[in-house]
């Protein structure tokens, strides 16, 4: 039996929560957004985590499952309409300039923000996930190799983004 196969769902939380929200956050750039993927995704796993055959493939499930809900919201996003969008501007609530950098003030981790959104999620996955190309590919629902093109063009946007950072 393997590790994952004896944590309880306390334990999957602890283990994996702070690893899904920065994931999230680096999809969303939103900490409430964030949040609430994360969140969805452990109440998914609540509902349909028992199906799950392989207890090794839990890390890979909740990567994936995360990702899934971040393109629904999208999609859902993108059918907004202005109207709608009044109502929510309307409604958010007031946050400071700056207040979502002191959630993880690295370097890396901003200049992450910059990198298109394709390249985005791969890098993730690979640096601060470390998830391989072939657990990658099955979270983006992408083959292998896109996987290892969009981490090489990725980590040029992301270089790019760190020497325009850094001071002269």
């Amino acid at each position: 039996m393997s590790e994952h196969a004896k944590l309880d769902f306390k334990q999957l939380v602890e283990q994996y929560y702070k690893p899904l929200y920065r994931f999230a956050y680096s999809l969303a750039k939103n900490e409430h957004e964030a949040s609430d993927l994360t969140q969805q995704t452990f109440t998914i796993y609540a509902q349909k985590g028992d199906s799950l055959r392989d207890a090794s493939k839990i890390k890979s499930w909740l990567f994936t499952t995360l990702y899934r809900e971040f393109l629904r919201l999208r999609r859902r996003a993108a059918n907004v309409t202005p109207q709608e969008n009044e109502i929510l501007e309307i409604e958010a609530p007031n946050v400071e300039p700056g207040v979502a950098n002191t959630l993880d003030g690295h370097t890396a981790v901003e200049a992450l923000q910059q990198v298109d959104e394709a390249y985005r999620a791969p890098l993730t996955l690979f640096y601060l996930k470390d998830l391989s190309y072939k657990e990658i590919a099955a979270t983006l629902d992408i083959p292998i190799g896109t996987v290892m093109s969009r981490l090489s063009r990725g980590k040029v946007q992301l270089k790019k983004c760190l020497l325009q950072r850094s001071p002269s």
